[in-house]
């Protein structure tokens, strides 16, 4: 299996691959604030590489449940800066964190080589020709509704068949699109439009999405199902993050998004370390 970056190509099986977040925003639920100004944005996201991140995602609008969407011309402000300067200075592939298509075609221009779309393009397919256009690598995530609106009362008759049913669906309009399967690679969007059950069930059933044949991306760093399940704030939700993404590693997903780089390095090598040597095997 493969997946295409622009003029890079990332080749399945492999150890699996830690994203690390870089929020350039003042809202965004765990580190809004922290690394708006440009200079710290860079700083973090070198950081985030020397201690481990394969991959280094930007943001500049905050998709926490009941955020509301940022102008077009401020989230530009925020991530391009950012982006331009971390293609100067880091050597791994740099995406860009946007649902708009104007943002993800500037940003890459500036050096980002995958877009994260947390809408999967819901109402606009403008963003898949900037995909197809620049061959970049595109995260297709599944939410139901918008950020400002996900989170009340999502209902689902089955969320992992629904959710597959996303999957195939979209795979199918992106190639009509121009965009190859082997640019793609799927997020089942843990948190958005979703319940703690719905949260746990996809998790759980990670296995069942590998017929897609794509790779697999999983986001729980820090979210607020863990949160809501044990009464913990945002900085006590390592150990729960950490769960999820040692299950990952089990359930053969390729890419963990995270915000703690360093201990979810450690968390999944180790996990491969041991399976590895009881015969387990990963997609």
């Amino acid at each position: 299996m493969r997946l295409k970056l622009r003029g890079q190509v990332l080749h399945f099986p492999r150890p699996v691959m830690v994203m690390g977040i870089v929020n350039v925003t003042p809202d965004s639920f765990s580190d809004g604030g922290r690394f708006l100004d440009p200079n710290a944005a860079v700083a973090h996201a070198e950081e985030l590489v020397a201690a481990g991140a394969e991959l280094i995602d930007v943001g500049g609008e905050s998709t926490r449940p009941g955020a509301r969407a940022v102008a077009e011309r401020e989230e530009l402000r925020r991530v391009i800066p950012v982006i331009e300067r971390l293609a100067q200075r880091i050597r791994v592939p740099i995406s860009i964190d946007t649902m708009k298509p104007a943002v993800a075609r500037l940003a890459l221009e500036a050096g980002a080589s995958l877009v994260n779309d947390v809408g999967a393009a819901q109402s606009d397919e403008r963003m898949w020709g900037e995909v197809a256009r620049y061959g970049a690598g595109y995260v297709c995530m599944h939410m139901r509704g918008r950020p400002v609106t996900m989170q009340r009362r999502p209902a689902y008759a089955d969320v992992v068949g629904e959710v597959n049913a996303f999957f195939q669906e979209r795979l199918r309009r992106l190639k009509a699109c121009g965009v190859s399967p082997e640019q793609v690679m799927l997020d089942v969007g843990i948190g958005f439009g979703k319940t703690v059950e719905h949260n746990l069930l996809l998790i759980a059933r990670t296995a069942s999405f590998k017929r897609t044949r794509r790779p697999l991306l999983l986001g729980v760093s820090r979210k607020s199902f863990i949160g809501n399940l044990f009464e913990v704030e945002i900085e006590a939700r390592l150990a729960g993050s950490l769960a999820c993404a040692c299950w990952a590693v089990l359930a053969g997903v390729q890419i963990v998004r995270a915000h703690d780089v360093a201990e979810t390095v450690q968390a999944v090598r180790m996990m491969e370390m041991l399976s590895s040597r009881c015969g387990g095997a990963r997609g």
